[in-house]
């Protein structure tokens, strides 16, 4: 029952290592380790894939969730060789990435655009292009672009996690409409209050 519009892979964006693993920058990797607890999978590291992933069948077809452990940076790395082996297209995959540019609490889906200083996002745009979804995890922003690497790579306050936790389940409450390729009513349902 897959279709060209289905999504046939999730990507959460992150840092590996026990360092980072509370650090805004990975809202990406916690949004796939919630998926992964509600759908009781687990995650198998895949060296030739530079990642850990883990596959859920859903009524639409197979999706591949992956969290790669190449470093921020490198992203994109991981995620080619993923799509290239499964021969999943650019527009088939969603991007689940920590966002500046919106409050904690917030997430927004979109497809298309620019990187905005993201590097997970260049890399993933070196790599595959640009036409892919990305589902946008608000963290806020520190203020000035100067602070900016220190607050992704900061650990996030209880009050602020908790607010980025809400905006995790609430796209959970979406994810079916994503993968089945409904995006209008998974951005009506996401973007309302």
């Amino acid at each position: 029952m897959s279709s060209d519009n289905n999504i046939r892979m999730i990507v959460g964006l992150g840092n590996p290592g026990n360092e980072y693993e509370k650090t805004r920058h990975n809202a990406g990797f916690w949004f796939i380790d919630r998926l992964i607890s509600q759908h009781n999978l687990t995650l198998k590291s895949e060296t030739k894939f530079l990642g850990d992933i883990a596959k859920f069948n859903s009524p639409f077809g197979s999706v591949w969730l992956l969290k790669p452990t190449t470093f921020m940076n490198r992203s994109g790395q991981s995620i080619a060789r993923l799509a290239h082996f499964y021969k999943i297209n650019p527009e088939q995959i969603l991007l689940v990435h920590d966002e500046l540019d919106l409050p904690p609490g917030s997430v927004k889906l979109k497809k298309s655009g620019g990187h905005g200083g993201h590097n997970g996002l260049r890399d993933m745009i070196a790599q595959l292009g640009k036409n892919f979804y990305r589902l946008r995890l608000g963290i806020g922003h520190p203020g000035s672009k100067e602070q900016v690497v220190g607050f992704v790579l900061g650990k996030t306050p209880k009050s602020e996690q908790l607010l980025i936790d809400s905006a995790i389940d609430k796209a959970i409450d979406s994810i079916e409409l994503i993968v089945q390729g409904d995006m209008q009513k998974a951005m009506n349902q996401l973007h309302s209050k």
